[in-house]
């Protein structure tokens, strides 16, 4: 553990604002959707991507972003990520058609990836494990969990007062802010291995085994999931994913030595939180459009809708600490995902003519209530006994479990809704009315809401048989 400075709480809250910079930019586009569609005219999977690509990227290589912050220096990596996605930032709002919008997304989800899982590294060896650390931990879920209703309200707003493009050029202030403050404050930290390589193969290869995974699910409706394009889509990212494992048994300095599974409250988070956020996502993306699309809510009102969940989340993860002390993190991280189901299973029967406060309300803040638990005990949980030589690897898995888990859940969910909605149409007995491409989307959400708090279901019973309870003093 670093020696801690006296400005030491300083330094979280400068390492928090940049996770919530991070986190906001993989919601921050969902209110601008319907803009940026009519924009460049993209369809339903092209608009999909346009979230899937940061969040993809993002999740795809927090392994060697984690790495390389052991290795090459917290602080360094730090600094190096932030002044990438300030210049992703800033060439992505001037973005001239939607390829060139996803694939700047895309390197945005880089440069996230080399910010994120150093300044978690940082918040780990900065504090002592136990209640401080546990304390420093609730602020830092709080960011995660709540920067993306955070986003939905700051997209909703710069896409009606200003333009779509705002929600990036807005990274750019922050941004510089931001390093600035880093620069002079943060702890100079230098390799904790005198070797430092870094292992491309493994890291190429997962993130390239994600993308094809996606790609086959976001165009599995279209194809057809029992298609050659589909199964050759999967095949070649199990192909992929093998050769990653049988490559980390065998590289000198692997991306993710095995042995930091053995690890097993580290391991049963991963599986915890991976079907936890990819549950979660469904509620922002789907939930913008229903607003939008459905109750023609404007964005700023879009976004006000949403601010009740970081709100709830803020005061729910502030207390979990508490909780901890007096119950241990097992209990609350089964219990968490269950306050998602119950809040998708609201969200599963929202109707065409539906009402804010009956019908969505109640939903967001039964997710706050979960997801403050959710994320704070899963990351307590998670880097609980974590030697310092690898605090930037859990961190990294910690969030690759979550940002992997968001891309493929809103793939799966959209496929899903979009099957489903089709379907509907398929199967009208009575002739067309003006409602019926409202109708067929909602139904399309009802199905995606229903698979969603099935997967939060799962999160639970996963932490109920995998989460081990530490032993008391």
């Amino acid at each position: 553990m670093i020696e801690k400075a006296k400005n030491h709480w300083l330094i979280l809250v400068i390492l928090a604002a940049a996770q919530l910079m991070v986190v906001l930019d993989s919601s921050v586009v969902n209110v601008a959707l319907p803009a940026v569609q009519h924009a460049f005219n993209l369809t339903s999977t092209g608009l999909q991507w346009v979230v899937t690509a940061y969040t993809l990227t993002f999740g795809g290589f927090l392994l060697l972003g984690g790495r390389a912050a052991d290795l090459f220096g917290r602080k360094r990596m730090f600094l190096i990520g932030i002044t990438l996605f300030v210049l992703a930032s800033l060439i992505d709002g001037f973005a001239q058609n939607g390829t060139m919008l996803i694939v700047l997304r895309a390197v945005q989800g880089l440069s996230a990836a080399l910010m994120s899982p150093a300044a978690l590294s940082i918040v780990l060896v900065t504090y002592r494990e136990g209640h401080e650390r546990n304390t420093a931990l609730s602020i830092w879920g709080s960011v995660g969990a709540g920067g993306a209703a955070i986003g939905v309200l700051l997209g909703g707003v710069l896409t009606q007062y200003l333009n779509w493009r705002w929600n990036f050029f807005i990274n750019i202030p922050i941004g510089i802010t931001i390093f600035i403050a880093a620069w002079r404050l943060l702890p100079i930290h230098e390799s904790e291995e005198k070797n430092n390589s870094l292992d491309l193969p493994g890291a190429i290869s997962v993130t390239a085994a994600a993308l094809l995974l996606v790609s086959g699910i976001a165009n599995a409706p279209t194809n057809g999931w029992g298609s050659a394009a589909t199964l050759a889509y999967f095949i070649s990212a199990a192909v992929l994913l093998t050769f990653f494992i049988f490559n980390e048994r065998r590289a000198k300095r692997p991306l993710v030595p095995l042995d930091i599974f053995k690890n097993r409250n580290l391991t049963g988070a991963n599986l915890v939180l991976f079907p936890v956020v990819a549950s979660m996502f469904s509620t922002f993306f789907f939930g913008s459009l229903y607003l939008q699309n459905v109750l023609g809510y404007d964005p700023v009102r879009t976004g006000l809708s949403f601010l009740i969940t970081p709100v709830v989340i803020a005061l729910t993860a502030t207390n979990v600490p508490r909780l901890v002390k007096l119950v241990g993190f097992k209990p609350i991280i089964v219990a968490g995902p269950l306050f998602i189901m119950s809040a998708l299973l609201v969200l599963a029967h929202v109707p065409v003519d539906g009402n804010y406060f009956t019908n969505v309300l109640p939903a967001l803040i039964l997710l706050g209530m979960g997801g403050g638990m959710s994320f704070v005990s899963g990351t307590i949980a998670a880097t609980s006994g974590v030697k310092p030589t690898q605090a930037g690897l859990a961190s990294g898995l910690l969030n690759t479990s979550q940002q992997i888990g968001g891309s493929l859940g809103l793939a799966v969910l959209t496929g899903i809704a979009t099957s489903a909605a089709a379907s509907y149409v398929t199967h009208l007995t009575t002739l067309p009315t003006k409602l019926t491409p409202l109708m067929a989307e909602v139904e399309g959400m009802h199905a995606a809401f229903y698979t969603g708090s099935g997967i939060a279901l799962a999160a639970s019973i996963i932490a109920f048989f995998v989460i081990k309870a530490p032993k008391k003093d």
